[in-house]
C-alpha cells in the first residue's frame, strides 16, 4: 500500500489545490514589546502582504510547486487590488466572490515581539461578507486534487466541502480556532489539523486547570466523522490519530523569530503532500505531517510571512 502511494506521488502531474476561506491585508510590525495604553513605539521592521489562513496556505502550496486557487472575498478597493497583485506574483489564482465591493478588505494589524516571535493580532476577519457559492463551484472543485478550508465564510465552506465529497476530492480543515459553523463543516472533512487553541464546545471546559487536551480534540473529531486528525502545539510534537492508529510527529527545533502564519504554512505544505497520495495510510499521514512540520518550522525562523520562501 505504501509502495503504491510512493509510485502515485512520483507519477502524478503538478498537484492542484483549492483553498476556501479568509484573505486579509496583513500589516506586520517587529517590535521589542507590545505597547501599553496611550503609548507609541518605533518598529524595527515591517511587512505588508496578503494574509489570512487560506491565503497563506495557498501561497505555501504554490511555492512548493502546486497550482493553487484561492476562493475568497477581497473586493476592488485599492487595498484589495494590492492584495490580489501580491497573490498573483506568488502564483496563486484568486477567485474573488466580492470583486465588485468597493469596501476595503479585512486588515490584520500584527505586532511580533522580537525576543520571542510571539504575535498579537487584531482583525475584522470575514465579518464583512456572507458569501454565496459561485455558479461554477462544482467545476472549481473537480479541477483540483484537494480542497482546504480555514473555517471562515461558513456557508461557502460547507457548500464547497459537500461538492468535494461528491466529487471524491480530499478535504482538509485548518482548525486554528473553533468558529460558528465549524460543526456543520466537520461532516464533510477527511483530514483536520487543529491548533491547541481549537476548543470544540464539548471539550471547552472554562476552568484553566481543566483545559481540553489533544486527546479530547482528536476524540471529538473522530466522533464527528473525521477520519484523520492531528493537533499542532507549536514546538511540541504533533499528536495525530487515524482510523486504526495514532502517534506523534516531532517538530524540528529552530530559532524562532516569528510564529505568525506558521500554522497556515503547515496546512499549505500538508495539502501539497496529501494531494499526491491516493490511498492514505498511517505511515503516509505521519510522513506528510513530518514534511509539513519541517516547512512550517522553517517559516518560524524568519520575520514575516514571506522570508522563509527566499531560500527555495
Amino acid at each position: 500500500m505504501v509502495a503504491s502511494e510512493d509510485a502515485a506521488a512520483g507519477s502524478r502531474r503538478r498537484p492542484r489545490g483549492l483553498f476556501v476561506g479568509l484573505c486579509t491585508l496583513d500589516v506586520i510590525q517587529l517590535v521589542d514589546r507590545v505597547p501599553g495604553s496611550n503609548e507609541k513605539l518605533t518598529a524595527h521592521e515591517q511587512v505588508v502582504a496578503a494574509g489570512g489562513p487560506a491565503a497563506n496556505a495557498a501561497v505555501a502550496f504554490a511555492h512548493l510547486g502546486g497550482a493553487a486557487t484561492l476562493l475568497t472575498a477581497i473586493g476592488c478597493h485599492p487595498l484589495g487590488t494590492a492584495v490580489v497583485a501580491d497573490l498573483d506574483r506568488l502564483g496563486v489564482t484568486v477567485v474573488d466572490l466580492a470583486a465588485d465591493s468597493v469596501e476595503p478588505p479585512a486588515v490584520s494589524s500584527v505586532l511580533v515581539t522580537a525576543s520571542s516571535g510571539d504575535r498579537a493580532v487584531a482583525s475584522t476577519n470575514a465579518t464583512a461578507y456572507r458569501l454565496a457559492p459561485p455558479d461554477d463551484l462544482d467545476t472549481l472543485v473537480t479541477d483540483c486534487d484537494i480542497v482546504e478550508f480555514d473555517g471562515h465564510h461558513p456557508e461557502l465552506a460547507v457548500a464547497a466541502a459537500r461538492a468535494a465529497r461528491a466529487a471524491g476530492r480530499r478535504t482538509v480543515l485548518d482548525g486554528g480556532s473553533w468558529k460558528a459553523g465549524t460543526e456543520r463543516l466537520l461532516a464533510w472533512i477527511d483530514v483536520a489539523v487543529c491548533s491547541a487553541d481549537f476548543r470544540p464546545p464539548a471539550t471547552d471546559i472554562p476552568t484553566a486547570a481543566s483545559a481540553s487536551t489533544p486527546t479530547d480534540t482528536l476524540r471529538f473529531l473522530r466522533d464527528h466523522g473525521v477520519g484523520w486528525s492531528a493537533v499542532s502545539r507549536g514546538g511540541q510534537p504533533i499528536v495525530w490519530a487515524g482510523p486504526d492508529s495514532g502517534g506523534t510527529v516531532a517538530v524540528p527545533e529552530v530559532g524562532v523569530a516569528d510564529t505568525l502564519g506558521a500554522g497556515d504554512v503547515l496546512h499549505g505544505a500538508l495539502a501539497h503532500h496529501l494531494a499526491v497520495r491516493d490511498d492514505l495510510t498511517s505511515r503516509g499521514f505521519a510522513e506528510a505531517l513530518r514534511g509539513a512540520a519541517s516547512v512550517a518550522s522553517r517559516a518560524c525562523a524568519a520575520f514575516g510571512t514571506r522570508a522563509w520562501m527566499r531560500g527555495g
